[in-house]
């Protein structure tokens, strides 16, 4: 690939923004949340799904990288560069009409991410990162969980103690459906952590642009369990992703977490 990776993640977000919109505007609900098919990670998907990763697979296409995207899955080019994509999360928010869904992709090289976008679809925002480009210090500076602002998943009946041990502590708890916001969120010191509750959801399409936007504002995500997170072109590997405003934070809801 001999163009520049910002530059390709603009162009990716830019056919993704453009398609998103279009869907929106024209397509009925029943039309967005209509199932075409299995993702790459075994789940449903959406034709909204199908519809905004289309043209993004395009740009990527003449761009000539690898690509590891929850919808099509793993395309090997045999490039040195691969592009993690996700090209609508929070799919049920959007295809009913709750803006909060985004876009993330992530430029990948010898297992390092170089250069990462996120931008929130209904709410015309973006965040950029680059590696070597620490951006001034935008996390809070929360430690404890006690009186903590914290996002979550959803609880789910496997996860429901350790939910709530986390939730009774925080002082606001908010459920808004898109990962990638949720972290973002946390990058802009808005929130100061997000967590899977133990659950084991995320996927590496998850989570690695926001990875490194995260780690650039001065915050840290971490897994429960303390897996790191690998490029490998499996979307069957999960994580329980944690996103905190500092270290202690972290350590603190995981322990609330594990219990």
């Amino acid at each position: 690939m001999t163009q520049d990776p910002k530059a390709l993640l603009e162009e990716a977000l830019a056919a993704a923004r453009s398609a998103f919109t279009h869907a929106t505007q024209t397509m009925s609900r029943a039309e967005r949340t209509e199932t075409v098919g299995l993702g790459g990670d075994g789940t449903p998907t959406y034709r909204l799904d199908v519809v905004v990763e289309a043209p993004v697979l395009n740009v990527l296409e003449r761009a000539g990288v690898n690509v590891l995207s929850e919808e099509i899955g793993w395309i090997d080019r045999g490039s040195a560069t691969t592009v993690v994509i996700d090209p609508l999360d929070g799919t049920a928010n959007a295809a009913a009409g709750v803006p909060l869904s985004c876009f993330s992709a992530a430029v990948v090289r010898e297992s390092t991410v170089i250069a990462a976008i996120t931008h929130w679809f209904e709410g015309s925002r973006t965040w950029r990162a680059v590696q070597g480009e620490t951006a001034p210090r935008c996390v809070s500076d929360r430690r404890q969980l006690t009186g903590a602002a914290v996002s979550m998943l959803r609880p789910r009946p496997e996860t429901t103690l350790a939910w709530n041990r986390v939730a009774a502590r925080a002082d606001r708890v908010r459920i808004l459906g898109s990962s990638v916001l949720e972290a973002c969120l946390v990058a802009d010191g808005a929130v100061d952590a997000f967590c899977d509750a133990g659950g084991d959801v995320h996927r590496i399409v998850d989570l690695a642009a926001v990875d490194l936007v995260v780690h650039n504002a001065g915050g840290c995500l971490r897994d429960v369990h303390g897996r790191p997170l690998n490029f490998a072109p499996d979307l069957r590997q999960r994580w329980s992703g944690v996103v905190a405003a500092t270290p202690q934070l972290a350590d603190e809801i995981i322990a609330a977490i594990r219990g």
